[in-house]
């Protein structure tokens, strides 16, 4: 019996993948005699996919990984992005299937979260990471940032109407004026290949280093990489002066701190609304208590 994270089960649910789930086994099989590798232990702590260790038919260790079905192309944008990259930053893609959503990955090492490193160590490392991924992509068919921007204006509005008002108002009103201010600033000649969901699970030890896995493939200012480092750790944000983090960030990638900050509060309302959707708390909680906090 296969070993789905329950944070897969709900997402995939909400999704309307019911039917990807009762079906996962056979899909595996099916890619394992089709790519000719054997497959071991499921990760428990993935969120996005179904994701196993897998080995080649010469040895070489590697991961297989299924996605959740969406509207849209989540899996053909992923794809597109590891293409792009090719390992520069970013997790190898040995091979895939747009069609079924899956990747078969170089594997990397623990999670940059599993280090316990302080957290100006881990803000380096990511902005190493991502730094390596920002590059021009005209035309490449991936999602805007304005466009992505209209997406999470309406998954806040509506998700926080869903989950009743599990968040003051006014961090909702002020996640809305950033979207806008964001989409007002969106340009097509500025934008570049973004992650789209940097973070420490999503940072692997690689044998240089470290590598970003589970891009989302967007066409955006670099700023909204950054934003989503704003978002993350929300309770150390009130340490200090919040802003100081965006300031800190802007100057170690010499981005636009202003930019970072709104991304950010945008970030932080839509995750925080997802997290407690699907159930990921104390994460939710922390991430809507702290847009409270910071919303004027």
């Amino acid at each position: 019996m296969l070993e789905i994270p329950e944070v897969v089960k709900n997402k995939a649910m909400n999704a309307g993948a019911s039917k990807w789930l009762k079906e996962l086994p056979q899909l595996l099989d099916a890619i394992t005699q089709s790519w000719s590798i054997t497959v071991g232990r499921s990760y428990t702590d993935s969120t996005e996919a179904f994701v196993c260790e897998a080995t080649l038919e010469d040895s070489t260790p590697c991961v297989l990984k299924l996605m959740i079905p969406r509207a849209g192309d989540h899996a053909l944008n992923e794809i597109k992005a590891l293409e792009m990259v090719n390992g520069e930053g970013c997790v190898a893609m040995l091979r895939h299937d747009e069609v079924v959503g899956a990747l078969l990955l170089e594997r990397l090492g623990p999670s940059l979260h599993s280090l316990g490193l302080p957290i100006t160590r881990r803000h380096e490392i990511l902005c190493d990471c991502v730094i390596q991924i920002w590059r021009p992509a005209p035309d490449c068919g991936l999602p805007t940032g304005a466009e992505k921007a209209a997406w999470l204006e309406d998954f806040i509005v509506t998700t926080w109407e869903a989950l009743n008002h599990p968040c003051h108002e006014k961090a909702i009103d002020y996640a809305l004026t950033c979207v806008e201010s964001r989409t007002r600033h969106h340009d097509d000649e500025r934008s570049v290949l973004v992650h789209g969901d940097v973070h420490e699970w999503n940072t692997l030890q690689s044998r240089d280093g470290f590598k970003l896995i589970d891009p989302d493939g967007l066409l955006a200012e670099a700023e909204y990489d950054l934003g989503v480092l704003m978002r993350e750790d929300p309770l150390e944000l009130l340490d200090g002066d919040p802003f100081d983090r965006a300031l800190w960030l802007a100057d170690r990638c010499q981005l636009d701190a202003t930019a970072i900050w709104e991304w950010g509060v945008i970030e932080r309302v839509s995750t925080g609304l997802l997290a407690t959707q699907v159930g990921l708390q104390p994460m939710g909680d922390q991430m809507l208590r702290v847009a409270e906090i910071v919303a004027p």
